[in-house]
């Protein structure tokens, strides 16, 4: 917002009698413009927590953005002209917001490099639970600071984590948290009972003003999933969220309607020419119909744009689409990698058969495989599934039992904490993997 009266300023520098605005006239575009920069930004994920990046990849991100930006600003100025400021004044500000914001991230960047940020945390267990936050740590390196100082061994307990990250025996956890300066301290154990739990310590520590936090919680926080070799039957039944009310339901069917009613207007004419390119490809039909399990375990038609030959599973048994799948046709390869497949959900949408944002809905054939390998999987279907969702902005396509298995951790997040606001940004990041194609296959 600053930006904007800054520009308006410097626009009519010394012709101040010239001027054509007051500032309190300038409020509603001002606010506008700042409104529609966020989202933009949002959309092209410069808001995401493991944003990380060098300044090479903030220009590839933000340039993107300032464009998008410029054109809603100009749609706005068409549709509401009260609002229009002039050309010269939005690409003043389009210039000084391009500067503010990479000298703001250069800023950012150098502070993260020097670790004044980072978050310290001792995590009690060494057994293959604690081992997570070092894979974490080595597969994520651009994750939000985080820093493991060691871990703290409990009698018993098989060693899953380098002897070099081990901590010394001290008298109390407290003096390990005062030695090392912690602020945080994870239970990362799976036998919680017997006399080895150190239960005193630990209220010792959380009464001095110290974080404990249980591992479930940490990667619910960090990760945005709820790991599923971390969950108790008792962490489901009696921690907070899975708000199943009324009132939810009828504020998420509500949003379905609008969002899915305003894609059709916007996407038909998209729709329109996808259906001719499949035709003049591979023939009829358009439509893909296939049977898939929503909510409560019942099963329901969902339609698609047909990516793959008319003899995809001519074999009669069901396969995970794989990456660089011969048997996607061009046009399909295509309206896979942009979503474009998914748009006829909105149809199982208005239907209610499906919401907008929600878990991604699987076959009856490998719904009944993973509830029999993966624990917890039918929780997913608690809530209606969605034609985008937490686990598809968050991790990609799934091809295998072991991306179920990640995807599901994500689905449980959104299960546990769906709100209209996640909602809002699981759609402003599913413009990212749209626009930049992430995880199509």
């Amino acid at each position: 917002m600053i930006t904007f009266y800054l520009g308006a300023s410097l626009r009519f520098f010394g012709q101040s009698e010239l001027f054509p605005f007051s500032f309190s006239s300038l409020f509603p575009v001002a606010s506008t413009f700042t409104f529609v920069m966020i989202l933009s930004m949002a959309a092209m994920g410069m808001y995401q927590l493991d944003f990380r990046p060098d300044i090479k990849e903030t220009l590839f991100r933000l340039m993107p953005s300032m464009m998008l930006g410029f054109g809603t600003m100009t749609l706005i100025f068409y549709l509401l002209p009260d609002l229009y400021s002039g050309r010269g004044i939005l690409g003043l500000v389009m210039l000084l917001a391009l500067c503010g914001i990479l000298l703001t991230r250069t800023a950012f960047l150098k502070w993260s490099s020097l670790g004044i940020l980072v978050s310290q945390a001792i995590v009690l267990g060494i057994g293959g639970r604690a081992k997570e936050f070092i894979d974490q740590t080595k597969n994520e390196p651009r994750r939000r600071p985080f820093k493991i100082i060691g871990f703290v061994p409990l009698p018993d307990e098989e060693l899953h984590v380098p002897s070099s990250a081990v901590l010394p025996k001290l008298d109390s956890l407290m003096s390990l948290v005062n030695r090392y300066g912690a602020g945080e301290i994870i239970i990362a154990i799976q036998e919680r009972r017997g006399g080895s739990f150190p239960i005193q310590d630990l209220l010792e520590c959380k009464l001095n003003g110290i974080k404990v936090t249980d591992s479930a919680a940490f990667f619910e926080r960090e990760r945005g999933q709820i790991r599923v070799n971390s969950l108790y039957p008792s962490w489901l039944v009696f921690g907070g969220g899975f708000d199943q009310s009324l009132l939810r339901s009828g504020i998420k069917r509500v949003f379905d309607l609008a969002a899915s009613g305003l894609l059709l207007v916007v996407t038909l004419p998209v729709m329109l020419i996808t259906a001719l390119c499949i035709i003049l490809e591979d023939g009829a039909p358009v439509f893909y119909r296939q049977e898939r399990v929503g909510k409560g375990g019942k099963t329901f038609t969902v339609l698609k744009f047909r990516s793959m030959r008319n003899d995809a599973e001519k074999s009669g048994k069901p396969q995970w689409a794989a990456t660089d799948d011969p048997r996607t046709t061009q046009v399909g390869k295509t309206i896979r990698k942009l979503r474009i497949d998914e748009l006829p959900q909105i149809f199982n949408v208005l239907n209610g058969e499906m919401s907008f944002v929600g878990p991604r809905p699987e076959r009856p054939y490998f719904v009944d495989q993973l509830c029999a390998e993966v624990p917890y999987y039918n929780v997913r279907h608690s809530i209606k599934p969605g034609i985008t969702g937490w686990a598809q902005v968050r991790y990609g396509y799934g091809a295998s039992l072991e991306d179920a298995i990640e995807k599901l951790q994500y689905d449980l997040y959104y299960v546990k904490n769906h709100s209209l606001f996640l909602d809002i940004i699981i759609l402003i990041d599913t413009i990212e993997v749209v626009v930049l194609g992430k995880g199509g296959r």
